[in-house]
């Protein structure tokens, strides 16, 4: 494939953005995002780039499966951390700054191991469309100074995409992921076995060969938000409802509700439903 000279531009101008660093410390999650600024990294930077990856109960195993097993096909250094929001009460409270808590505990948890390495800065993922989003972890990541490469290179997602295709990186098309604790809604107090919950009812879907979709957790109700064009068609054969109703419950929701708006982006920073007065 032929990237335009502008989308071509904006990757020069990150490797630009990376070259003078002395070291990096990428956060990397193994999303196509932090892919694409570690690859870029490794490129400009080669050993004085390192991968640090969180690894934590919001995140789901096999996100970070996912990014120990692209770590390796970039040949980079690559280490998992273990963190623990959980033992934080504030985070366990889950109000609309869990994000904002979040980022700040699991940064102060990476920079640490960065600067036991000694390495000068810190990256993370952010691109351009993010900045459109209520996203309070970029407000954590600006106070403690972690770098936004992709930003500054006003890479937009759907950039991100195409370069990633361009490189050969194997995730260039998976969709999108948060954190598991984003299923559920704010002022919820999150449990280890609440979040368990939702991840064997994601592992579920993925293994049902759904992608990219979500499960809302809203106490017994599990509701499935689903990304796919036919997905919804899919999960209405049968067999797959079957399986699908057989195995939520088994996770432990009591009922199964498919939304038919389907995937929205952090549907629930806004209520659920709205009464006019």
């Amino acid at each position: 494939m032929t990237l335009s000279p502008d989308i071509a531009m904006k990757y020069n101008q990150l490797q630009d953005l990376l070259r003078p660093l002395p070291s990096l410390a990428v956060a990397f999650s193994g999303g196509v995002d932090s892919t694409l600024l570690l690859a870029a990294a490794v490129a400009v930077l080669g050993h004085r780039a390192v991968a640090l990856t969180a690894d934590s109960p919001v995140h789901p195993a096999r996100e970070t499966r996912a990014a120990v097993d692209i770590g390796s096909r970039l040949k980079v250094r690559h280490i998992l951390l273990r963190t623990e929001e959980m033992k934080e009460a504030a985070f366990r409270a889950n109000t609309r700054e869990r994000c904002y808590i979040c980022k700040k505990l699991i940064f102060r948890r990476l920079m640490a191991q960065a600067s036991a390495l000694g390495i000068t800065h810190m990256a993370h993922g952010a691109n351009q469309d993010d900045l459109s989003d209520y996203r309070p972890g970029l407000r954590a990541a600006e106070e403690m100074a972690v770098i936004a490469p992709l930003v500054d290179a006003r890479l937009a997602k759907s950039e991100v995409r195409l370069l990633a295709r361009d490189l050969g990186l194997p995730n260039w098309d998976r969709p999108a992921m948060a954190c598991l604790a984003s299923r559920i809604p704010y002022d919820t107090p999150l449990s280890q076995a609440l979040l368990a919950r939702v991840e064997a009812a994601e592992d579920l879907l993925e293994a049902l060969g759904i992608q990219g979709g979500r499960v809302r957790c809203h106490g017994e109700v599990a509701r499935l938000e689903l990304a796919g064009e036919g997905d919804m068609a899919r999960v209405m054969m049968p067999e797959i409802r079957q399986r699908l109703v057989q195995g939520l419950k088994a996770a432990g929701f009591g009922y199964v509700a498919l939304d038919l708006e389907g995937y929205r982006q952090g549907s629930l920073n806004a209520p659920l439903f709205s009464v006019d007065p």
